[in-house]
């Protein structure tokens, strides 16, 4: 689970924002295809919307 504050900050503009979200997704995608694959086993996309709750919710 990533932390927003250590994505993003208040003094980012929109565009610094979304590129800095835009990273951060495709790092959590490329860390669970590189699991899957030592697993030999094949990733699924990460779903957005488990960044926006806590882990007892999801």
């Amino acid at each position: 689970m990533a932390n927003a504050s250590a994505i993003i900050s208040d003094e980012m503009t929109l565009e610094e924002k979304l590129a800095a979200i835009d990273a951060a997704m495709a790092t959590a995608q490329a860390t669970a295809d590189d699991q899957a694959q030592a697993n030999g086993g094949t990733a699924a996309p990460i779903d957005p919307q488990d960044f926006l709750m806590c882990e007892g919710c999801q």
